[in-house]
């Protein structure tokens, strides 16, 4: 396997389809599902949110605990990328990887808004995250890109997600009014964890506190920059 330059995974020098499918299958090859990290004291979360032309990715660290917020961060960069499917990556891995570094205390997992392994080349944007970081990570998306999965009915419940005969996640009933979520590693964090980490951050909500949190500091800033245009 030769050494993996971090940097074009995030900063490509094509962005021809096949050049991306490419980098997508060299992550896929460095991805581990083992749970790799020494403890779980501090729990990340990171999302984005779109106006005009810009980009806005905030991250976020809380207590695993408590989930008492400890820190945020965000960023503002331009739209380089547009959106297509299981390509995200490309749009939002290099912001959202900026916001953050710029946080003071780095979480020991960190929960991303949109997928893991379970994705068709095992590279979805918390993988690709994870890979191009060397950090802990898990994919928390709101509906399911591949694989089948039977629908968990009662709150907590949780259903397999399989992909091509393989297990790339859960199915989890987060709250009573929501529509499941779906929850997979990222990296450096097995099936099994991955799940026992979502449940743990659930507080009645659809989403985890992490990746909520996320997206409604993203929100602020969004309608913030929308007042002042």
């Amino acid at each position: 396997m030769n050494r993996l330059n971090k940097t074009q995974l995030i900063y490509p020098e094509s962005y021809e389809r096949d050049s991306l499918i490419k980098i997508q299958h060299e992550i896929s090859e460095y991805v581990t599902i083992e749970d790799r990290f020494d403890k779980l004291h501090l729990i990340g979360g990171a999302d984005c949110a779109f106006v005009k032309d810009s980009i806005i990715c905030s991250a976020v660290v809380m207590d695993y605990d408590t989930m008492e917020i400890i820190e945020k961060a965000a960023v503002i960069e331009p739209v380089t990328f547009p959106y297509i499917p299981t390509f995200l990556s490309f749009r939002e891995a290099a912001p959202m990887i900026n916001a953050v570094l710029r946080l003071k205390n780095i979480p020991d997992i960190l929960m991303i808004d949109g997928c893991g392994i379970n994705h068709p080349r095992m590279a979805g944007l918390a993988t690709h995250i994870g890979v191009s970081m060397d950090m802990p990570t898990i994919g928390i998306a709101k509906k399911i890109l591949c694989g089948v999965s039977d629908e968990p009915q009662n709150v907590s419940d949780a259903k397999p997600l399989k992909y091509n005969g393989r297990q790339v996640g859960w199915y989890l009933k987060s709250s009573k009014r929501s529509n499941p979520i779906v929850i997979a590693p990222g990296h450096r964090v097995s099936v099994k964890t991955s799940l026992t980490v979502v449940r743990n951050c659930l507080r009645g909500y659809k989403l985890p506190e992490t990746t909520r949190n996320a997206h409604l500091e993203a929100g602020r800033i969004k309608q913030e920059i929308k007042h002042e245009q």
